[in-house]
């Protein structure tokens, strides 16, 4: 080809990328809907576990060496129950020393009431003088006295031996043994953790951020995780006032307004909550494209049948469609299909206009 045959070619190809993008040529099919804004509500679904309202951990009294531990965890508990003993030789020991002291108390005080009889009849009949009947009494008072502060320190040795025994403070269910027969122990150190029967909690690690969202109900769902028949409901009873340095959530309890039987403690549950209706357009995700590294949307010049593209505001996102809350107004058109070969005032051609 020559010189100039191979100029004319050129200077051709420059003026079909030189023509309008409204040429009519060039025009792109699409498919376009209205811009419709409805009330949507937003469910948000979060995996938390049952918990039991009461759980109390459990401790001796008194330091010793464990003896023997008669449950495990698991084990269903009555109140009273023997948990652990420790070895009770000790306090035993203090029992009967408080029964002796109770015993020369008694004696003591017997010597003393006699001793006061005495001078009050000698005082009757002038024998005896006041100052000897005033001691006397003195004396009887002080046996009184020791007597009841021995009796009061029996019931307290008494008391001390019982605590070599642990017991259940309620029906309830073990859910944790840190017991071993022959450890020594301190008191007061936790040797079970025992979760009463009665109300159930669904505890919840709540990201902090939907606390910004305002909640359309106070009640929350609760489906058991293995089997989606088993279902409750409940409301939030406590909100922890502090956030998870690691996670970032907050911890949500809920209370069961019943608890089936299949709900058991540890059993994973979904809660589900729903947030306050927003005003929002649900568009396709085909439809969003992309301005400035922000969501955007193609946008129809009804005049001339030209588009531009228009960051929008994300709400949030649903499988296979978008929740748009702002950028775009009430009944403008906007592309729904067909993006991928629109620029900023290109021409198009509405293939079937329908409405999302």
């Amino acid at each position: 080809m020559t010189r100039s045959g191979r100029m004319m070619l050129t200077v051709l190809a420059l003026s079909l990328v030189c023509l309008p993008a409204r040429a009519d040529g060039l025009a792109r099919p699409v498919h376009v809907a209205p811009i419709h804004f409805e009330e949507r509500e937003q469910t948000v679904s979060i995996t938390g576990e049952v918990t039991a309202r009461v759980e109390t951990d459990l401790s001796f009294r008194v330091g010793g060496r464990i003896t023997g531990w008669f449950v495990d965890v698991g084990d269903a508990v009555r109140a009273g129950q023997v948990l652990a003993r420790i070895d009770p030789e000790e306090q035993k020991a203090d029992v009967e020393a408080a029964e002796a002291g109770v015993q020369a108390a008694e004696a003591q005080l017997k010597l003393a009431r006699a001793n006061f009889d005495r001078q009050k009849s000698l005082l009757d009949d002038g024998i005896s003088t006041q100052r000897d009947f005033d001691d006397a009494e003195a004396a009887l008072r002080t046996a009184e006295g020791a007597r009841e502060t021995a009796i009061a320190q029996r019931d307290t040795a008494k008391d001390v031996l019982s605590y070599t025994e642990l017991r259940a403070p309620a029906d309830g269910i073990v859910t944790a043994r840190l017991a071993e027969a022959g450890q020594v122990v301190q008191a007061a150190q936790t040797m079970f953790s025992v979760a009463d029967n009665g109300p159930r909690d669904a505890v919840f690690n709540v990201y902090e951020s939907l606390f910004f969202e305002q909640p359309s109900k106070h009640s929350v769902h609760v489906t058991l995780l293995s089997d989606d028949t088993v279902q409750t409901t409940g409301n939030v009873r406590e909100v922890s006032p502090t956030i998870d340095t690691q996670t970032g959530t907050v911890r949500v309890k809920v209370a069961m307004d019943r608890t089936p039987p299949e709900m058991t403690l540890g059993a994973s549950v979904l809660g589900v909550g729903t947030l306050a209706p927003r005003r929002v357009v649900v568009v396709p995700w085909q439809a969003l494209a992309e301005s400035g590294g922000k969501p955007a949307l193609w946008i129809v010049d009804k005049a001339d049948n030209t588009v531009k593209l228009r960051p929008v505001e994300i709400f949030s996102f649903e499988t296979g469609s978008a929740l748009v809350s702002g950028g775009v107004e009430e009944g403008e058109t906007y592309v729904t299909d067909g993006t991928k070969l629109l620029r900023p005032g290109q021409t198009i051609t509405v293939t079937e206009e329908k409405a999302q």
